[in-house]
Order: structure tokens, then sequence, then C-alpha cells
């Protein structure tokens, strides 16, 4: 029965499903992993970064991007996608016409033409300083939060998020980018070096944080989780 409606974009199943929109769905599912964390003063996103080739440039692969300013976005999902998507979202940026009516809405909703196979957190700042997070799936729909991950094991590490995303957690830049690190820890294996992070801070460029900035900071993680193992031991043995 799905097979005779899965191939046109405007045409709902009998059980009211758009199969274009679910398989694009599942395209963002295989991507790799993405999160985006709301600090106090900035906005952190991190990526899971595939293993390049040793002579590819690394530049190339990135998945966070600026599209403006003050908004950057990165995705999960198909790289050719997220092209044609950032490309006309700088464009909206430029003429100041940003809205509702982006170009996964409109192709989703447009007869001979499929619905891009991404996700996307977009971030960015209010004119009053305020941090903004924003998600958006293949559907055109787009939802705010304060943190949240797409991609490959997104639930892990979403599941992560809602139980150590507290304001301790958020009190400065720095503790925001470990929140960061450590959700992306819970399914990249390779530790630093397979990570990517960005910090948008108000007013400021983008920062991409350099590899051994990363390393850096994941080797504070694991002391900080050996030093409350220890702690624990010694609990128990008291």
């Amino acid at each position: 029965m799905a097979a005779r409606y899965d191939r046109a974009i405007t045409v709902f199943s009998p059980d009211g499903h758009l199969f274009q929109v679910e398989y694009a769905q599942e395209a963002v599912k295989k991507g790799s992993t993405a999160v985006e964390s709301e600090g106090k003063t900035s906005v952190i996103l991190g990526v899971e970064k595939k293993s390049v080739a040793k002579l590819q440039e690394e530049r190339t692969v990135r998945k966070i991007c600026a599209l403006d300013e003050h908004v950057c976005m990165a995705f999960a999902g198909l790289t050719a996608d997220a092209r044609i998507v950032i490309n006309r979202a700088r464009v909206e940026c430029q003429s100041h016409r940003l809205t509702v009516e982006d170009p996964v809405t409109r192709y989703t909703q447009s007869n001979g033409r499929r619905p891009f196979g991404i996700s996307a957190l977009i971030v960015g700042f209010d004119d009053d300083g305020t941090p903004r997070l924003y998600q958006t799936d293949p559907s055109g729909t787009y939802h705010a939060w304060k943190a949240n991950a797409i991609g490959r094991s997104a639930k892990t590490v979403r599941e992560f998020l809602e139980k150590n995303y507290t304001d301790e957690a958020i009190a400065s830049d720095n503790e925001t980018i470990k929140l960061a690190i450590k959700a992306l820890l819970e399914v990249v294996q390779s530790g630093g070096k397979n990570i990517e992070l960005a910090v948008i801070r108000r007013n400021k460029p983008l920062k991409i944080l350099e590899s051994k900035e990363i390393e850096t900071l994941v080797a504070e993680i694991e002391k900080e989780k050996e030093e409350e193992a220890e702690k624990k031991k010694q609990k128990k043995s008291t």
C-alpha cells in the first residue's frame, strides 16, 4: 500500500503520512550527531566530525557555518542538500527577510521537488542579547529549544542533556562548552579529535575551536570524571 503513495510529495497516504518527508527524516537519522546548548552569554554548537582523508582539505567538510553575523547553524543529513539551504538562508539574511517561508517549507509543499534531507540547529541572538536556539526538520516545522541534538544517536544525547542541563552547568561559557562536549562524548568514541565545536557570542563572529583546545577540555572532563568516581568510592568505603 505504501508504494502507491511514496512517490508524490503532495499526496497523503490513507493513514495520513507523507512518505517522502519520512524518508528525508530517515536521512537525518543517518547523519553525524549535532548538538546545541544555550548558555547565559553564549550559544554552543557541536558536531561529530568524521575522519577525513590525509590529503583532503578539512574545512570543506564542516557541518557548522555562519549564516549572518548573528546567526549560525549546524546540520545533520545530506551535505549537498544542506549547501542549498545554507546559500538560500544567507541570501534571506542579507535581504532581512529570513522568515518561516524558508526553502525547507516551500519545497516540502511544492509538487515536483522532494524535501531536503537535513535537520538544522539554528542559533543566534535577539536585539536585547537573548540567545535563541531553533531546530528545523524536513517537514518544514521548527521549534525553540534550550538544548537539543539531531542526527545519529540524537536520542541518547538528548536524554543526557535533559538530565544534565542545569543553571550550574551553564554558569559560564567554559561550563556550557564542556556540557556540549560531554553530550557528544556519549556517542563519540574517539574523544576530542572527532569533535567540532563553535561558540557564538553577542556582537562577535563565530569562533570555531581549534582541535588542541577541544582536546584540552576533553582531558579536563576525563579528569573531573575520575575525581568524581574516586569521591564515590571513598563514600562507599566509609
